[in-house]
């Protein structure tokens, strides 16, 4: 299904794709996708007054989450307009049948150019961290990925990351553990932070089956404007 964009000025909300049941948007670094004890204004708050807005819609808007990103991390994000394609879009994520991909971009080199990863991520609520283990531990989760070396740039590679499991700060903390933390990402050992607070990680492309109209439906979110993510477009 061919992905669509368009823009709303008054929130700056850059939609990829929308129908009568679902809505995907490219999420900038530094948003929320739902709220949290920062007050933050959420995405789902200003997808739903995008939506309000377009269609003139009077009441309160349906909208879903279906999943969530980091907040300092980029890129797509899918929402349920209709209470029908909700839980079939959380199965459809539950069952590892929605494939994403995504953009890292490291300073170290990794060892091996592609190479699967598998670790055991243990979460510290209190640090709001993940901890990646080699060999399982107690209340430790199990964490696949894949990548491999997209583009070499001056200073920094650009890695190509398949999920095959949805671990909290998974690739931040998997990549970490190899040596090769995300730019930016001070929490998992980057030595220093970006400008914006932002981390060079990208959820790049979604792939996934439509909940109603049973048609695969492929995604593809530009990254940021900077000089790095432009430099590995070019």
């Amino acid at each position: 299904m061919k992905q669509e964009k368009i823009l709303s000025n008054k929130d700056n909300l850059e939609v990829l794709y929308e129908d009568n049941h679902v809505i995907v948007v490219n999420k900038r670094p530094g948003d929320i996708v739902q709220g949290d004890k920062t007050g933050d204004k959420p995405l789902s708050e200003v997808v739903k007054s995008f939506l309000k807005e377009k269609y003139n819609k009077p009441g309160n808007v349906y909208l879903g989450v279906v999943h969530r990103l980091d907040r300092p991390t980029s890129g797509i994000v899918l929402f349920s307009k209709t209470s029908k394609a909700l839980p079939r879009l959380n199965k459809l994520f539950q069952k590892k049948d929605a494939e994403k991909t995504y953009w890292a971009v490291v300073k170290n080199k990794p060892e091996k150019d592609n190479a699967e990863l598998t670790h055991y991520l243990k979460r510290n609520p209190k640090q709001n961290k993940s901890y990646a283990h080699i060999n399982e531990v107690p209340d430790s989760k199990k964490a696949v990925l894949d990548y491999r070396i997209l583009k070499e740039l001056d200073n920094y590679y650009l890695l190509e990351v398949d999920l095959h499991t949805g671990r909290h700060h998974q690739i931040r903390s998997q990549l970490s553990s190899i040596g090769c933390p995300i730019k930016g990402d001070l929490k998992y050992g980057f030595d220093r932070s970006n400008k914006d607070a932002s981390i060079h990680l990208h959820a790049r492309e979604l792939r996934f089956e439509h909940p109603v109209k049973k048609i695969p439906v492929h995604i593809i979110a530009q990254p940021p404007e900077d000089p790095i993510w432009n430099a590995c477009l070019d």
